[in-house]
């Protein structure tokens, strides 16, 4: 078997987010816009996100601790709103609220 057919889905997401910014900013705004109300969504693509850059480098970008980011980005992690923005900030991105759509 070849090596890249034994990636997985989120090996190949990191992957392609590789040294793109744009690309990353897009990958989590999409996301966040897909899976209001899902948050753990949102925190895979963050994960996504420093793993493509690094966790040291976001960590640093972000000027948050590197054992904090980690905590944070982990699969029960839970990101205070100051390191939820600190981290959109380092891609280009805002936080805004809108009205919830009526049915």
């Amino acid at each position: 078997m070849n090596e890249k057919a034994s990636r997985s889905y989120d090996e190949w997401v990191v992957e392609s987010l590789k040294g793109d910014d744009k690309a990353q900013a897009e990958y989590v705004q999409t996301t966040i816009e897909d899976n209001q109300g899902f948050s753990k969504a949102i925190l895979v693509a963050l994960r996504h996100v420093a793993e493509a850059r690094g966790f040291k480098n976001f960590a640093e970008e972000t000027n948050l601790n590197r054992e904090t980011l980690y905590k944070t980005l982990s699969e029960d992690g839970n990101p205070t709103l100051e390191s939820l923005t600190k981290m959109l900030d380092v891609l280009g991105l805002d936080i805004s609220v809108k009205p919830k759509k009526v049915s």
